[in-house]
């Protein structure tokens, strides 16, 4: 079976997690604090927040920044479930603008649109209209490694006082016009899932120049403790989002070797470009030309819509003939059961984002993915769309 992803870690990863277990400190110890100096350092921020995933990193954003019940959040349905989910927690409402066909990013102009009809009282969910005075942020994804169009959301959150929040959790690494992915807007956020360009295993990073955020956060990752305060000593709501010294670890000497980890990801994504080029019926991921450094997260194609995908899937990973993963990335969040449920959305309310869903392919993409395998990949590519083609 060729996977879907599959995380690059060397001895000297495997030997920092040792040497930790080793010590005794497993947990808020000086890999953590060493780790978030290094992302900080990277990043070109003056915070960085450990956690325990890039979902709680993004829920304590939203809590630094106030976001509570009834407020309500203007962000993608083309991502990740968590880059919603986490502002339905304290009461939220996640509403959704379309995103550009190309990029796949949250498109500046269906956002400003947004806020139009919102402003005219036109937009409804369950019958109900939503207020502008309600509206108060704006959470960008830069979605697959690629940056979001920040000379755009910049000065539009500014000039419609709404809080710029950046979801990074896909892009380390990746530069819009030279400048690092996660230090635009308030806060930005990065994880470490397996699959990512790095990864702690389980883990995900706050990073911020804001001196009140990075309190809050450090407070409230830690059980809502005062930061330098008694040991028991608890100032307001916190959980148990901590990372571990452990992850810290395995995270640290993935850092170090970042470069060279985006350079063949890098050239595993030019490889696939190549060999797809002259494939009927296949659009190879588009790069905006102020993508200065793609952070490739993942490696996703967009079908011609007279393509079955499902039947394409389906043959890719049969195992009688060589089972080679795929997926479907990413459904529409909009229209996912919870959603429709709670807030009645349907089918026909992002035109962009649903019909570029039933479209999208993920093929296997990792950094130390060999050669012979991604030509294995596209001659059964090639063959399934030959089969399934409508």
């Amino acid at each position: 079976m060729i996977p879907l992803s599959s995380p690059s870690i060397s001895e000297d990863d495997i030997s920092e997690v040792l040497d930790v277990l080793k010590s005794g400190q497993l947990s808020m110890g000086r890999k953590t604090e060493e780790f978030e100096r290094s992302i900080a350092g990277f990043t070109g921020v003056k915070h960085a927040i450990a956690v325990n995933s890039g979902t709680s990193a993004l829920h304590l954003i939203l809590r630094s920044v106030g976001i509570g019940r009834e407020d309500v959040v203007i962000t993608t349905s083309f991502s990740f479930i968590a880059s919603s989910n986490c502002i339905i927690f304290d009461g939220g409402i996640p509403i959704f603008a379309d995103i550009d066909p190309e990029t796949l990013n949250l498109s500046p102009d269906s956002v400003r649109e947004l806020i139009d009809r919102i402003e005219k009282g036109e937009y409804r969910l369950n019958g109900c209209a939503i207020q502008r005075k309600d509206l108060k942020a704006i959470l960008v994804v830069d979605v697959f490694g690629q940056p979001a169009d920040w000379d755009e959301f910049e000065p539009l959150s500014r000039d419609e006082n709404l809080i710029l929040i950046e979801d990074s959790c896909e892009a380390i690494g990746a530069e819009y016009k030279g400048k690092k992915a996660g230090s635009f807007g308030v806060a930005g956020a990065f994880a470490f899932y397996p699959n990512k360009q790095i990864t702690t295993g389980e883990g995900g990073v706050i990073v911020t120049n804001d001196g009140k955020i990075d309190e809050l956060c450090r407070s409230m990752r830690n059980q809502g403790r005062k930061v330098k305060s008694e040991w028991l000593e608890h100032v307001r709501l916190g959980y148990n989002y901590r990372m571990d010294e452990m992850s810290a670890a395995l995270g640290l000497s993935q850092l170090r070797r970042i470069d060279e980890i985006l350079e063949k990801r890098e050239r595993v994504a030019r490889r696939y470009n190549e060999m797809l080029r002259d494939v009927d019926g296949v659009e190879t991921p588009f790069i905006s030309p102020k993508t200065t450094r793609m952070s490739w997260f993942v490696y996703v194609l967009k079908l011609d819509e007279n393509i079955d995908r499902d039947k394409v899937m389906d043959y890719m990973g049969n195992e009688e003939i060589e089972s080679i993963q795929t997926r479907a990335y990413f459904p529409a969040i909009h229209l996912q059961k919870f959603y429709r449920e709670e807030f009645g959305y349907s089918e026909g309310f992002l035109p962009i984002t649903e019909s570029i869903s039933k479209r999208t392919l993920a093929l296997p993409f990792y950094t130390d993915l060999k050669e012979e395998d991604q030509e294995k990949v596209v001659h059964k590519l090639r063959r399934a769309i030959e089969l399934f083609g409508r």
